[in-house]
């Protein structure tokens, strides 16, 4: 999930492998062209999707219960993808191919998992995400260096003196894809010197994998 240009190389500039985008509209070429931006999903798809649901489409998002819109499938794609049983269920494919995603099996269910998904979304754009208040609290002064990241007792200690305080196990050891974020920043910045702008990015970051295991478990509980 990304709202920005991303570089080719996104997945890894280790391996052959390549990032995919997937805009959610085209746009026209000339943009300063008289034409609207056209949804990039495919219309047997979307209108299957209609018929299910019993709803009308719109290419924009409207302000009403009796439509959906591109960013509502994104949404409910994006929920299922982080379904547990999905991705129990679909392990082994997934590791060899795009994800097929299921039809939603009726209103009821889209919406909610749409509204899940749209959470989602915002929390991985992160989108008016501020650090909270006793969580990854960052409370003693020193030189601020990543020396060797080490977490113990709801504590990510950094070198010998400091620490990030209040991260649940949960969170350090959450999986995204094949990482775990929460490490993997900190790792990836061994012997750095953090700024208070990265200081405070971690401690989003942590909020971020935090509501997104509860998001998660949320998913889980409906199935």
């Amino acid at each position: 999930m990304h709202k920005n240009i991303v570089e080719s190389s996104f997945v890894s500039n280790k391996t052959s492998e390549i990032g995919y985008s997937f805009p959610l509209y085209l746009y026209p070429d000339n943009l300063y062209a008289d034409e609207k931006r056209k949804p990039n999903l495919k219309k047997v798809i979307v209108d299957e999707i209609a018929e299910r649901l019993e709803l009308r489409f719109s290419e924009e998002k409207e302000d009403d219960s009796e439509s959906f819109a591109p960013i509502d499938i994104l949404d409910y794609i994006y929920a299922v993808l982080h379904s547990p049983l999905y991705r129990e269920k679909y392990k082994e494919f997934l590791k060899i191919d795009f994800p097929r995603v299921p039809y939603p099996e009726n209103t009821a269910q889209f919406w909610t998992l749409a509204a899940f998904g749209e959470k989602l979304r915002k929390l991985h754009l992160m989108e008016n995400i501020a650090p909270v208040q006793n969580l990854a609290n960052f409370p003693k002064a020193g030189s601020n260096t990543i020396e060797k990241p080490i977490y113990k007792n709801d504590k990510v200690w950094i070198n010998g003196a400091q620490y990030f305080d209040n991260i649940l196990q949960s969170v350090w050891e959450f999986y995204i894809g094949g990482y775990q974020p929460a490490q993997k920043w900190l790792k990836d910045r061994k012997n750095r010197t953090l700024t208070y702008e990265e200081i405070e990015h971690y401690q989003k970051i942590v909020f971020v994998l935090n509501e997104t295991d509860k998001i998660i478990k949320n998913i889980a509980s409906l199935q």
